[in-house]
């Protein structure tokens, strides 16, 4: 029998005081949704769990009931609910790293002199996890939390660069291309050609697509192991200073602040491994 990640066959047996409580076999059965990039089904869960159909109907079922799974329009399979993917966001927005990562940004904007921002996927959108202003006075303000569609977003078109063909497929399905600019990319196959276009060059722009009179040039933040980046770094400006050939010079201070933004990472992955 296949257990993984601390799943109890049994999930009726008591309350122990360690790892194997009910509340902890609920969280590694999340652990194993939250690893892989797909829906699953109950069948599909009993293969990659090894634990009976009967005790994981009724995990699914208290977890869905919690909000922190949902069940696909088909019926029959399941995916993360909005209230994991919050509390993944507010862990990405809170966690002890912000400090160091909010330094970077800061002396970013003091190289380039314009407002720059870090990014991550939130389903079908990007949030923004940090944000420094330029000190110029016109410029475009989006907080810390702001969230920009996936289709039109410099960041958004680097996650998309991402993923399968497959994996686009799918989170575009539940995403409508909305028109947000007369520069809006709503055509799945010129948006396929232009994220075929970011995948090759490794940076995406914005050309006044989300925002009229916003420019956006945004690159991925390095994993480390060679696995696809869940932050983006990304340079707004007004298009009055900002146009694709300047934002294009641009991309060694944004790749040198990428590989800071990846070493602190690579830091406190190597300091949690050592703990």
């Amino acid at each position: 029998m296949k257990i993984v990640k601390g799943l109890s066959v049994d999930a009726a047996e008591p309350t122990g005081s360690g790892g194997d409580s009910p509340t902890m076999r609920l969280f590694a059965l999340l652990e194993v949704m939250a690893a892989k990039d797909q829906r699953y089904s109950l069948q599909g869960l009993v293969e990659e769990t090894g634990l009976p159909k009967p005790t994981l109907h009724r995990m699914l079922q208290q977890l869905e009931g919690a909000g922190l799974l949902q069940r696909e329009g088909d019926g029959r399979h399941y995916g993360i609910g909005t209230r994991l993917r919050r509390l993944a966001e507010n862990l990405l927005l809170n966690d002890s790293l912000h400090g160091a990562r909010h330094t970077v940004l800061r002396q970013l904007v003091e190289e380039i002199g314009e407002s720059c921002n870090l990014t991550a996927l939130s389903g079908s959108e990007v949030v923004y996890l940090d944000r420094v202003e330029t000190a110029a006075p016109l410029r475009f303000y989006l907080h810390s939390g702001s969230r920009v569609p996936v289709h039109c977003s410099a960041s958004g078109k680097i996650f998309l660069s991402q993923m399968s063909a497959a994996q686009r497929r799918r989170l575009l399905s539940h995403a409508p291309l909305e028109t947000y600019t007369p520069r809006t990319l709503t055509d799945p196959e010129a948006l396929e050609k232009e994220v075929q276009r970011v995948r090759k060059d490794g940076y995406a722009i914005d050309h006044e697509e989300f925002l009229p009179g916003l420019l956006c040039i945004a690159t991925p933040v390095p994993s480390g192991d060679d696995a696809p980046s869940n932050l983006c770094i990304a340079v707004q400006a007004p298009v009055m200073r900002l146009d694709a050939a300047k934002a294009k010079t641009l991309l060694p201070a944004l790749q040198r602040a990428a590989q800071a933004l990846s070493r602190i990472d690579a830091d406190a992955a190597s300091d949690r491994a050592q703990a």
